[in-house]
């Protein structure tokens, strides 16, 4: 099956303009690679692949923080874990512009406000969808839940696989990279750092 026809491009990025010298740039990564850049099978490639890396890119035109604004205080008193586990995303590391594809677990331990469960996948996805190393995208949805929610505690662990380990240099598939950010009594509580990983998996 061909990937190659417009089907793919039916999203909010299809008839996004490509400057030339956009398109131009990857002309001469495609030359550079040992390829014709002008063969008919590469033609509208610059185009596409100019349109996909700025889907890729998307979380650098909003604030994550948005997406946790919508607070709700009536929790009937629940004043335990909040945790949202298994939730898959894809960035691309900083380093070779390789994928990086996996899952994330987000908790937080509320205080006095709580926020609908699908806005802590979007905090992830909106700093996944920039030029990331793993470390990095951990400690900042770890973070920005931290200041916008002020909880009791917040946990995130992220499990991921990295294209630049599994494509190129030592090519070793199956290889998982973890890590973990806590905050709070998540870090400084034994008991609670112990239930929130158990009930994450870890």
């Amino acid at each position: 099956m061909s990937c190659d026809s417009d089907a793919g491009d039916a999203g909010p990025m299809a008839k996004l303009p490509v400057p030339e010298h956009v398109q131009d740039a990857i002309r001469t990564l495609i030359s550079w690679a040992g390829d014709d850049p002008s063969r008919e099978g590469l033609l509208d490639t610059p185009a596409r692949v100019a349109r996909a890396w700025k889907e890729y890119c998307q979380g650098y035109q909003d604030d994550p923080a948005i997406h946790l604004a919508r607070q709700f205080e009536e929790v009937g008193g629940y004043d335990e874990v909040v945790l949202l586990k298994d939730i898959p995303f894809q960035s691309h590391c900083e380093h070779h512009m390789a994928p990086i594809t996996g899952k994330a677990a987000i908790a937080y331990m509320p205080r006095d406000k709580v926020v609908g469960i699908s806005k802590l996948a979007r905090v992830l996805h909106g700093y996944a969808q920039r030029l990331q190393i793993q470390e990095r995208l951990t400690a900042e949805v770890a973070q920005c839940i931290w200041d916008n929610l002020q909880p009791h505690g917040v946990a995130v662990v992220i499990e991921a696989q990295h294209g630049c380990m599994t494509g190129r240099g030592v090519k070793t598939p199956g290889v998982g990279m973890v890590t973990s950010r806590l905050i709070g009594c998540f870090l400084d509580d034994h008991r609670s750092r112990k239930e929130v990983l158990s009930l994450m998996g870890y």
